[in-house]
């Protein structure tokens, strides 16, 4: 199954449990329904599916305003660039309703779509989620697999408390990653291990999972046997199995594709440096040209035989 069509069949199963919820955004049952990520959405009596404006700040106004008059929302957004737009009530008005502990019983979701499909220019400039869960503390979730999605969807799109989940608008039409076992999930579902091996670990941030387990396939070929993680979110996360499996395999390899200055990965890298005997340490980050605001490929690409190599060596 293709990942949007899992996600979008994911999605209408779990708003059409809830009385009383409300769904927003621009264009979200009609037209091209953001994609097709929420098309054929379908709610109880008591809820409400709203076409809105893309009056963004205006519209993160409106659902914490409904959270904090204890009514759950999620706001479909078609970009994750847009929620720039609604900084001042990421910031303001969550803190305002965590200090003074409103809307405790109720539900407030933003789900944008990271426009991470390449050729965009400007428009895809901006792909980490990282970037805006770290200035509030907020919790946020970027969906890359099968358990994944099925987790988070079920257990964070329509509970009490605020959060992000992204998707990957790259990933729309590609094929779902399904890896076949899911060995360890962290109970604020922000750290996922998908394999057990003795020689290395993988660690993948934000959307690079697909050539993380495109390195730990190709590594196995080569009896090279690895522990693959994804981290869904960084903001806060506890990596201490993480952290256990690199003891034990005194092997990292680090992968993370967002554009940002401050990346996820670096505050695990830091505390991996201190607390583990490394014999290898190989970090992947995006390497942007001069041409990196044109309309140009948004592929984070890897080396997997130069990495077998820094392995074996």
């Amino acid at each position: 199954m293709k990942y949007l069509e899992f996600v979008n069949t994911l999605l209408k199963n779990e708003v059409s449990k809830h009385d009383k919820l409300i769904l927003f955004g621009q264009n979200i049952s009609a037209g091209s329904c953001l994609g097709g990520l929420t098309k054929g959405l379908s709610v109880r009596p008591s809820s409400k599916i709203i076409n809105s404006t893309n009056s963004e700040n205006t519209l993160c106004g409106f659902g914490f305003g409904m959270m904090m008059n204890g009514v759950s929302s999620i706001f479909f957004m078609k970009q994750l660039d847009f929620l720039l737009l609604g900084i001042d009530h990421l910031v303001n008005t969550y803190n305002i309703i965590r200090n003074m502990k409103l809307g405790s019983n109720s539900s407030f979701t933003i789900m944008p779509i990271v426009v991470d499909n390449g050729y965009q220019g400007p428009q895809s400039s901006l792909n980490n989620l990282p970037d805006f869960c770290s200035i509030a503390r907020i919790p946020g979730f970027s969906i890359m697999t099968k358990w994944e999605a099925e987790k988070i969807i079920s257990t964070e799109l329509v509970s009490p408390g605020f959060r992000i989940i992204t998707v990957s608008q790259r990933l729309f039409k590609e094929e779902l990653l399904s890896p076949e076992k899911l060995y360890y999930s962290n109970d604020n579902n922000t750290v996922f291990q998908y394999s057990l091996g003795k020689d290395a670990t993988i660690v993948c941030f934000n959307f690079s999972f697909p050539q993380g387990w495109l390195l730990h396939q190709e590594l196995q070929k080569s009896n090279i046997d690895t522990s693959i993680f994804n981290v869904t979110s960084a903001t806060p996360t506890n990596w201490s199995k993480i952290i256990d499996n690199v003891q034990s395999t005194q092997k990292l390899i680090v992968i993370d594709d967002s554009k940002s200055q401050n990346l996820a990965c670096d505050a695990l890298v830091a505390e991996i440096c201190v607390t583990c005997n490394l014999k290898k340490k190989i970090i992947l980050k995006r390497q942007l040209s001069n041409d990196w605001l044109n309309p140009t490929s948004d592929l984070m690409e890897i080396d997997i035989k130069h990495i077998m190599s820094q392995l074996i060596n």
